[in-house]
């Protein structure tokens, strides 16, 4: 798991501004920050952490897919939008536990059955590792499907002040 910056009012302000803000150029901004950190591969894939339908309807796009598809152009890597997908409606995870997140995105995500993922590394592509609750729920089906290799490379992170020692 690799992060481009640290979670702060600024990366904060940043993230909710493309998310809630509809300010999608600042995809590209994200983007330009996380690609030094994208491992770029012959055999490596960029994977939006998906929105689930609803959501996806309701907010008009998906955060994730914006700063993969910006990564796409940046690294060469190829970009794979509805690879993964959310098939479990779940609430917001702000303000859960570790372990109430977990247990609300187990068995959320499942991969389009025409993927073809043998050997292949995947690079998850998100705006904020929290926890990692859903990111490791996305790996779970992606290795199931095959992939080789999962890794994550999102905008902020969450770092808790005992982390910083």
């Amino acid at each position: 798991m690799r992060s481009a910056v640290a979670y702060d009012e600024l990366s904060r302000s940043i993230a909710i501004r493309l998310k809630y803000g509809r300010k999608v150029a600042l995809a590209r901004t994200m983007a330009r920050y996380m690609a030094p950190l994208v491992r770029t591969g012959d055999k490596a894939i960029l994977v939006p952490v998906p929105l689930h339908r609803g959501r996806l309807w309701q907010r008009g796009f998906n955060q994730s897919a914006l700063v993969a598809r910006e990564l796409a152009k940046t690294t060469g890597c190829r970009s794979e939008p509805h690879l993964l997908k959310r098939v479990k409606r779940t609430p917001a995870l702000k303000g859960m536990s570790l372990r109430q997140r977990r247990k609300v995105v187990a068995g959320a995500f499942a991969v389009d059955k025409s993927a073809e993922l043998q050997g292949r590394t995947v690079v998850l592509v998100d705006d904020v590792l929290t926890t990692g609750s859903t990111a490791n729920a996305c790996a779970r089906a992606l290795k199931r499907a095959g992939a080789e290799r999962v890794e994550l490379v999102s905008w902020a992170r969450v770092i808790k002040p005992m982390e910083l020692t």
